[in-house]
């Protein structure tokens, strides 16, 4: 159902790539003009997500401002968009962080290249896009591809100094993952022309085959393995240290914020509900490996000398927590989970943001090298902790509301899981309030070498996600109200 009558996805997906063609009419010497650009492409694409928002119904599960057409009719693909409840959350994130990350590029990334640099940045974002809407399969291989390749040269050209070998990794990683994948896809394409004379690889009509129970478990295996690649999900996660801390802070917003959300969106749109039986069976292994992944992460970050690194171990926790909710399949569980990649996505911007500005500052990210910040720098340490109890969950913002739901869905299926993963979370409040207290409050080499505080643009950036985690804090039915219809009918077809 489109309810506008005219193709507004495809326009918020392929807009941004339109514009990254048009980047390089700028001349060279236009680095300013470049940036207002990025910033007025990228703007526009997240005032079109809103759009969508607004004429979202809540009150209907289903695919909503669909848009079909056929695309190479004798194999059986075609172009086929369309959000529910959880995509739509997902495209507006996307859109939202988008915008982020140019912003937080005005400052931290050279200047050379920014015509290229910016190019990138859009075709990712058509890719991320486009990943969250297509639910034709092979559409869907295509956008995760066309994301792949922007990611792997924006970390390995305006990264630090062991950028090359963090994008290679990411990319052996990714691109095994996507390969098997692909087998995967090819499959139940056969499959689908074996049972009924025709190749599709709708997903309308995937959900409809009965695809037999070894089968099931392979073709999840290949399906699961590239989304646990991408979350990452332990033990597949050994890129994301040398990713998130090589790459330049724009990037790795982007790589934490929303590109692990869809490892995230891939299990629960594709392969649970395709092989619902093999989901079930590999649960409780994936759940062991959740949880495992909750307290690897929060143990490794308390070990960290480099505050960025401590973040990415950060991440890696809360990411295995949203795994361990969407693989207790149940409407509470999956709800919160979803919920969570939102809430995630909007404070580990906001942490990987003031951490990027503060060590252009300072010039490193040894915690060690820092202290006493309070005084010379009050505003930044206000929206420091700020995010910093958003991460470890505080009651009344958005990290809280995420993770109750989440453990009470746990709780309902497994309590011992559900408890060692409140012991995450426990974790997770000492590390990150100990960073903030050698950061801004303990007397050190900062003290006698004051800080420039935040700019007026870098409060432009931080302040709007740092409300964001107060009102759907104080408000998660604003969000769990378009959520949740979307996972009951979810959760519904499988049983």
């Amino acid at each position: 159902m489109n309810q506008l009558g005219f193709p507004l996805l495809s326009l918020i997906v392929w807009l941004p790539a339109a514009a990254a063609l048009l980047t390089y009419a700028f001349r060279r010497e236009h680095v300013r003009a470049v940036k207002v650009w990025a910033l007025v492409v990228t703007g526009a694409t997240f005032a079109l997500t809103i759009l969508l928002w607004a004429f979202y119904r809540t009150s209907e599960a289903g695919y909503q401002f669909a848009e079909r057409a056929a695309w190479v009719p004798q194999f059986g693909l075609e172009y086929i968009l369309g959000v529910d409840g959880i995509s739509l959350l997902l495209v507006v994130l996307a859109a939202l962080l988008f915008v982020v990350a140019v912003l937080v590029s005005w400052r931290l990334v050279p200047q050379k290249g920014i015509r290229s640099y910016v190019a990138v940045l859009l075709l990712m974002e058509t890719g991320v896009l486009g990943v969250f809407t297509a639910l034709d399969l092979i559409l869907f291989f295509v956008f995760w591809e066309v994301m792949l390749v922007p990611a792997y040269f924006l970390i390995g050209q305006w990264g630090g100094e062991k950028r090359v070998r963090a994008a290679t990794k990411f990319f052996i990683y990714t691109m095994a993952g996507s390969a098997l994948m692909l087998v995967a896809i090819l499959a139940l394409g056969y499959a689908a022309y074996s049972a009924t004379g025709a190749w599709t690889f709708n997903m309308a009509d995937l959900m409809a085959l009965k695809v037999p129970w070894h089968a099931q478990l392979w073709l999840f295996g290949a399906f699961a393995l590239a989304f646990a690649v991408k979350v990452p999900l332990v033990p597949f996660h050994t890129w994301l240290p040398d990713a998130y801390v090589e790459a330049a802070t724009p990037v790795t917003i982007l790589l934490a914020g929303i590109l692990s959300k869809m490892g995230v969106y891939g299990f629960i749109r594709f392969a649970i509900p395709l092989f619902p039986d093999a989901a079930a069976f590999f649960a409780p292994t994936i759940q062991i490996l959740a949880v495992i992944g909750i307290l690897y992460g929060s143990l490794i970050a308390l070990a960290q000398k480099d505050f960025k690194r401590l973040l990415a171990y950060s991440s890696l926790a809360h990411l295995s927590l949203i795994v361990l909710g969407l693989f207790a399949l149940n409407v509470q569980s999956v709800g919160g989970a979803i919920f969570q990649s939102a809430s995630h996505g909007i404070y580990i911007a906001a942490l990987f943001a003031l951490a990027g500005w503060l060590e252009v500052r300072k010039g490193t990210r040894e915690i060690a090298n820092y202290g006493g910040l309070w005084k010379a720098m009050p505003v930044f340490g206000f929206c420091l902790l700020a995010a910093i109890l958003a991460a470890v969950g505080l009651p009344g913002l958005n990290g809280f509301a995420g993770e109750f739901v989440i453990l009470l869905g746990v709780f309902r299926a497994q309590k011992a899981l559900a408890v060692l993963a409140a012991l995450g979370m426990i974790l997770s409040a000492w590390y990150m309030l100990t960073l903030f207290q050698r950061l801004m409050q303990n007397a050190g080499e900062g003290e006698s070498e004051p800080l420039p505080e935040l700019t007026w643009l870098e409060g432009v950036v931080v302040a709007p996600l740092l409300l964001m985690t107060l009102v759907f804090g104080v408000q998660p039915n604003l969000l769990y109200g378009v959520i949740t219809p979307t996972v009951e009918r979810l959760l519904g077809l499988l049983r």
